[in-house]
């Protein structure tokens, strides 16, 4: 199984989401990109995955949509309707593939309501993963 996870900047959402399923199913090839990647991962995505043992799956860096070869996953999953429209504007051919998970950006949230949004993440990578 190949997955793609998509965000705005590769820096919450999508990493985690990678680095959890990383940790889930270590059989699986499991990336993320970002729409337009212009700030380094989050430090509190390292901290939540340090309480999940999973921080050694995290990327060192965020990437870009840039390259990828969008046709070549299983699943592509996007974190909004309006990633979900970015992707099927470079492949149309995608979008039997594609998963809108409705995940609310934390950027700009207080730290109590960005966990929120990494505990409902971890969930859907669990139901992804067949953990529940």
């Amino acid at each position: 199984m190949k997955v793609l996870f998509v965000c705005t900047g590769n820096a919450h959402r999508s990493p985690l989401a990678e680095a959890l399923l990383k940790n889930a199913r270590p059989d699986w090839i499991v990336e993320s990109a970002g729409l337009d990647v212009a700030i380094p991962i989050a430090v509190e995505v390292k901290r939540y995955l340090a309480k999940e043992n999973a921080e050694q799956y995290l990327k060192k860096v965020p990437e870009s949509m840039h390259g990828k070869m969008l046709a070549s996953y299983d699943i592509i999953i996007a974190m909004e309707n309006r990633h979900k429209d970015y992707i099927l504007a470079i492949c149309p051919q995608c979008a039997s593939k594609i998963i809108v998970w409705n995940i609310e950006d934390p950027y700009f949230l207080p730290a109590d309501e960005v966990v929120k949004v990494y505990d409902q993440i971890k969930k859907k990578v669990w139901a992804l993963a067949g953990l529940h």
